[in-house]
């Protein structure tokens, strides 16, 4: 399905699908680079890129996130929308999604109104390889009902099955991009931005680090996609892969 821009209905283009689904979003500019030179994705987006963001997350019941993009993005807190509650009422979901994060240091940015300030209280998934320091800061957010911190043995994956146990079933994995690559094998949908830019040298970031084993798991792993639909906006090509 090809479209313009203007012939595009975003809620029909992105409708989830009724079953668990692990959507991951990425916006890269045409040289593979994944953020611009301040080390951000939102210098190499555009506003029409971010009205694909808020509409994916629309019907979500989660947003998973690594935890560098969290300390470089800067997310703000996930509030209920009064635009999106009729629909997410009818849906069975939350007021707001809930941010989920994947951070096995627990350096993550306390300060930041995220935590606090979210509709829904964000969780952060943990490996227990935490520092005793940035341990003991995180259980003082937990104690101050800001977060919950939940400790897996098989990180990101392990994020996944809790995710499941508890009932939900649209994840929107928003990056970065190692996380995704280590997710690559449980991803059902890629909606991939294309940028018409060039970043023309390797961009610092986000980058979330990953372990040996998990890098292992991930190198020379083809599987193979379906392009389901794409649509072109002043530049930008908007695509939509599933599992072939």
């Amino acid at each position: 399905m090809n479209q313009t821009s203007k012939d595009v209905v975003l809620k029909e283009f992105y409708a989830w699908p009724d079953k668990w689904w692990v959507r991951a979003m990425m916006v890269q500019s045409l040289d593979g680079a994944h953020a611009g030179p301040d080390g951000k994705s939102r210098s190499i987006s555009s506003e029409r890129d971010r009205e694909v963001l808020q509409e994916t997350r629309r019907l979500s019941d989660v947003v998973l996130v690594g935890a560098e993009t969290i300390r470089i993005e800067r997310y703000r807190p996930m509030v209920a929308k009064a635009q999106w509650q009729d629909a997410r009422a009818n849906a069975g979901l939350a007021p707001a999604p809930v941010v989920a994060i994947v951070s096995a240091s627990l350096d993550l940015p306390w300060e930041e109104p995220l935590f606090g300030e979210s509709e829904v209280t964000p969780l952060v998934f943990t490996g227990g390889t935490a520092s005793v320091e940035r341990t003991a800061i995180a259980r003082e957010m937990v104690a101050a009902g800001k977060v919950e911190i939940i400790e897996c043995s098989d990180l990101p994956v392990g994020a996944l099955d809790v995710l499941r146990e508890r009932g939900f079933i649209r994840i929107v994995c928003e990056g970065g991009p190692n996380l995704l690559a280590t997710l690559n094998p449980h991803v059902d949908e890629l909606d991939l931005t294309i940028a018409p830019m060039l970043v023309g040298r390797e961009s610092p970031g986000p980058i979330e680090s990953v372990s040996e084993s998990e890098s292992k798991s991930v190198v020379g792993e083809l599987i193979d996609w379906k392009l389901s639909g794409y649509w072109e906006h002043e530049g930008f090509v908007f695509t939509r892969y599933v599992r072939a």
